[in-house]
C-alpha cells in the first residue's frame, strides 16, 4: 500500500487527529493562555472539525491556531499532501505541479509553498565544528539580481550581477547552513564565518581571497586550488559543500527556474531541510513530513509578508 493512501491524506477529521497526535503529543494546548488541563472538544452540527474550548480563558482553538495553517481555508488533508510532495521532492515541486496535483488555485499553491518554506526555516544559531571537526564553506550564483541589473540591460559576464549565496557544511553532523548575502567582500564574509563556526574547527574552502585572513582565526584552514586542477588533497576538500550545491541548483534551474531575491532565502531554507533530514542522516520520507509538521508551531507567514523581502 502506498503511503499516500494513509487516511489522514483523505479525510480532514483524520487528517486533524493526526496533527494533533504530533504537536500535542501530551494532549491539547491553549495557544491563548498555555492551559493544557481544563480543555474540551466543542460538539455540534455547526462546529469546526478539530475545535477545542479552554475554560481557563474561555476561547475556542483548534491546532491550526499559532501554525503556518492559521486562518487558511484549504483543507488540512491538502495540507497534508503538500507537506509530504515538498518534503519527499529531491529537487523541489513547482507552483504548477502542486496546483495541478492538489486541485486548488495557483495563487494558493504558490502562498501554500511558500508557508511550508518558511516551517522549514531553521533559526538553529549553534556554530559548526565545536567537536575541532570539518567544516566546509563555498558560495554559488544563480539568477540575475535586478538590484544590480536591472531587467532588459545586458546581464554581461561574471557573477557579480547575479544572487549570492553563502553555505557551510559540518562534515561531522552531516548539516548544511545557508544564507543569501550581498557581498563577496572579505569583511562582509568574516563575521558570518565568526557567528556561525567553532574556533576549534577546521575550515575547509577554496583558493578564494576572502577567506585567506578570516582562516587564521580557526584551528586550521585547508585549501583547495580549483583553479590548478585540484578538487582534494586528503582530508582537504570542498566536495561536500560542491555536492549540496550540486542538488540545489538543478532544483532551481530545472524546477523552479526563476526566482526573486527576496524569495530566495525560502528556497535556500527548503534545499537546505531536505539536506539536513536526508535518509543518510537517519529519516525517510515520512520522518522528514514529520519533522517539518513539528516547524510549523509558533510561525505564520501572511501573504503580504511573503511579498516582502527579508528583513
Amino acid at each position: 500500500m502506498s503511503y499516500l493512501s494513509s487516511p489522514h491524506f483523505h479525510d480532514e477529521a483524520a487528517a486533524y487527529e493526526w496533527v494533533e497526535a504530533r504537536i500535542w503529543p501530551e494532549g491539547p494546548v491553549c495557544p491563548h493562555c498555555g492551559c493544557m488541563g481544563r480543555i474540551g472538544a466543542m460538539k455540534g452540527k455547526s462546529t469546526r472539525i478539530g475545535a477545542y474550548k479552554c475554560y481557563d480563558c474561555r476561547k475556542p482553538f483548534t491546532v491550526k491556531v499559532g501554525t503556518i495553517f492559521e486562518a487558511s481555508h484549504v483543507a488540512m488533508n491538502v495540507w497534508l499532501q503538500a507537506i509530504y510532495l515538498m518534503a519527499s521532492s529531491k529537487k523541489g515541486i513547482s507552483t504548477h505541479q502542486l496546483h495541478r496535483t492538489l486541485g486548488v488555485a495557483l495563487r494558493t499553491a504558490w502562498f501554500m509553498s511558500h508557508r511550508i518554506r518558511e516551517a522549514m526555516r531553521d533559526g538553529d544559531l549553534a556554530p559548526f565544528g565545536v567537536d575541532g571537526g570539518a567544516v566546509e564553506v563555498d558560495e554559488t550564483f544563480i539568477g540575475n539580481d535586478r538590484t544590480i541589473k536591472p531587467k532588459g540591460e545586458k546581464k554581461g559576464r561574471g557573477y557579480h550581477h547575479k544572487h549570492k549565496i553563502l553555505a557551510l557544511v559540518d562534515r561531522e553532523s552531516g548539516r548544511a547552513r545557508t544564507m543569501v548575502i550581498d557581498s563577496l567582500a572579505a569583511k562582509d564574509i568574516a563575521p558570518i564565518l565568526r557567528e556561525n563556526v567553532a574556533k576549534e574547527a577546521h575550515l575547509m574552502t577554496d583558493e578564494a581571497s576572502y577567506y585567506t585572513l578570516v582562516g587564521r582565526e580557526f584551528a586550521g584552514h585547508g585549501v583547495v586550488r580549483h583553479k590548478d586542477g585540484e578538487y582534494g588533497r586528503g582530508e582537504i576538500t570542498t566536495n561536500t559543500i560542491e555536492g549540496f550545491f550540486s542538488i540545489f541548483k538543478r532544483g532551481m534551474k530545472g524546477i523552479y527556474q526563476h526566482c526573486g531575491k527576496k524569495h530566495l532565502h525560502r528556497y535556500a531554507a527548503e534545499f537546505e531541510f531536505r539536506y539536513n533530514h536526508r535518509i543518510a542522516r537517519g529519516f525517510s520520507d515520512e520522518a522528514r513530513s514529520v519533522s517539518l509538521l513539528t516547524g510549523f508551531v509558533g510561525k505564520r507567514l501572511m501573504y503580504r509578508d511573503s511579498l516582502a523581502a527579508p528583513v
